[in-house]
């Protein structure tokens, strides 16, 4: 079993910026793939990045794309969405997520486990 525990979520200005990070614990996230979804009032569960279990070749959602950024640090078991400029349209609750296997996964299901999220409210 792996444990996810977000932290970092907040009141933000729009243009401002967000660190977001997932802390796992339980068992190491170094063969997971690792994803980061968001969930707005109202909406359907969303995919907004994710990073392979060795690094490397992130995948984002078009909406984030050049905006934030996905990392990991498989030393300290944590991965970090780092957010910048950001719009009300973020606004939403945040989860980590972890996946076995290669690749990254931009879909819900390919996901084992999940952490109870993190909101971010960006003020226009």
């Amino acid at each position: 079993q792996v444990q996810l525990v977000e932290s970092g979520g907040g009141l933000v200005q729009a243009g401002g910026s967000l660190r977001l990070s997932c802390a796992a614990s339980g068992r190491t996230i170094s063969t997971y793939a690792m994803g980061w979804f968001r969930q707005a009032p109202g909406k359907e569960r969303e995919f907004v990045a994710a990073v392979p279990w060795r690094g490397g070749s992130t995948t984002y959602a078009d909406s984030v794309k050049g905006r934030f950024t996905i990392s990991r640090d498989n030393a300290k078991n944590t991965v970090y969405l780092q957010m910048n400029s950001l719009k009300s349209e973020d606004t939403a609750v945040y989860y980590c997520s972890a996946a076995r296997g290669i690749g990254v996964p931009t879909v819900q299901y390919a996901y084992d486990y999940w952490g109870q999220g993190t909101q971010v409210t960006v003020s226009s």
